[in-house]
């Protein structure tokens, strides 16, 4: 504000009291605009930036969205090439894999070394994974009922066993002929039993059968009943099998 003087009576000037009615008005120094007037205006100078900036989070989104979460995999052990029947399992013939937990349940192998030396009773895909019941071993009567057994049977015609494989039904018949001079009754001692193992498919028997001597032998899971009157027929007569459907 201006400051108004006073002259004295020598003459000089000094300063007086400022007077209201006096004052000039100087402008004001512009204050700052509001938050939101300022944002809007930067939204309006920008606007191309904001847009590709929405569109950019949009389809983050979106992929994260349509993207698969990582699956939690286990190691199993699959046929690295198809392997026969009878196969006696190697390193070289095992390869491991990730799949997903729910593929992998009781019986599945996952470790090599539990498979060194035994021989396969059916045969395997390339790719397909390895069951203990895929072996030649106490596994063959996963899913048989309680009480059942693996029966070895020495059929009286070895070549037989060629027209045989795992998995088929079969009635066990005992006969005392001997097909020239000598006649005797015919007795069925099991009916519709499955095949477990055959000679014709492995070859050696192994620690599972003990034995190595198994030309014309074929393995049978039996019930507890059948069981008894299978064990020892082979010194009774002769064994021979009668291939049969589902019942």
């Amino acid at each position: 504000m201006p400051v108004l003087f006073r002259r004295r009576r020598d003459g000089l000037r000094f300063p007086g009291h400022v007077h209201a009615a006096g004052a000039r008005n100087i402008p004001r120094r512009p204050g700052r605009r509001p938050l939101h007037s300022r944002f809007a205006g930067w939204l309006s100078r920008n606007r191309r930036l904001v847009a590709a900036l929405l569109l950019c989070a949009a389809a983050a989104i979106a992929v994260q969205q349509l993207t698969p979460a990582p699956l939690t995999t286990v190691t199993a052990l699959s046929a690295a090439r198809d392997l026969p029947a009878g196969t006696t399992v190697t390193a070289a013939d095992l390869a491991q894999v990730q799949v997903p937990p729910g593929m992998v349940t009781d019986g599945f192998l996952r470790d090599g070394s539990a498979t060194a030396g035994k021989q396969l009773a059916a045969p395997l895909r390339k790719g397909q994974l390895l069951t203990d019941a895929q072996l030649l071993g106490p596994g063959l009567l996963a899913g048989t009922p309680p009480g059942s057994a693996a029966v070895p049977l020495q059929m009286a015609d070895a070549s037989s066993i060629q027209l045989v494989s795992p998995g088929q039904l079969v009635n066990i018949v005992l006969t005392s002929a001997n097909g020239f001079d000598q006649k005797g009754p015919s007795e069925v001692l099991a009916s519709a039993v499955p095949v477990l193992w055959t000679s014709n498919n492995g070859g050696q028997g192994g620690q599972w059968l003990g034995t190595t001597e198994t030309d014309g032998l074929i393995v049978v899971a039996a019930t507890a009943e059948q069981s008894l009157r299978l064990a020892g027929a082979s010194t009774q007569g002769r064994l021979f099998f009668v291939l049969v459907g589902p019942p």
